[in-house]
């Protein structure tokens, strides 16, 4: 698929709002309504596009409580991986893992009520893992730039 100036502008102004309705996405891009639609739709057929989601509110959902924890495993086989896996895609609390290079195995973003929540998913659910080796813990204070909000 081949990305011109004016599909980059459409999927700039779709990251920013993806509710944003088609004649209006025209008008800020410089195309008639049904050539834009053509091309948003050409988009997501060739899968550039993957989804549309929803933005949540943590504070209003009660979630106060952010933090990216690295993880260490024990051993470095396809088999410890694959367990560490498949049990932390079931935490309600781990909203991104990602497999890295480095000092340690893992990135988690995990988001949880607060400090007494976070704590019981640590010992209850990453302590618990046979796999794991070590955790460490980065709170985040404050996010200046989010381009997933």
């Amino acid at each position: 698929m081949k990305l011109d100036r004016y599909n980059q502008q459409i999927l700039r102004e779709l990251k920013s709002d993806g509710r944003i309705a088609n004649i209006q996405l025209a008008e800020k891009v410089g195309l008639s309504p049904s050539a834009c639609l053509r091309r948003v739709q050409e988009l997501e057929q060739s899968g550039v596009i993957q989804s549309y989601r929803a933005v949540l509110n943590n504070q209003r959902l009660g979630i106060g409580f952010v933090a990216y924890v690295t993880v260490g495993l024990k051993t470095h086989t396809k088999d410890a991986q694959q367990a560490f896996e498949q049990a932390i895609s079931g935490s309600t609390e781990v909203l991104e893992c990602h497999n890295v290079t480095g000092a340690f195995e893992y990135l988690l973003r995990v988001e949880t009520q607060d400090l007494v929540s976070y704590k019981t998913f640590h010992t209850d659910v990453l302590g618990d893992l046979p796999q794991v080796a070590t955790i460490s813990t980065h709170v985040v204070m404050d996010s200046p730039k989010d381009e997933r909000q």
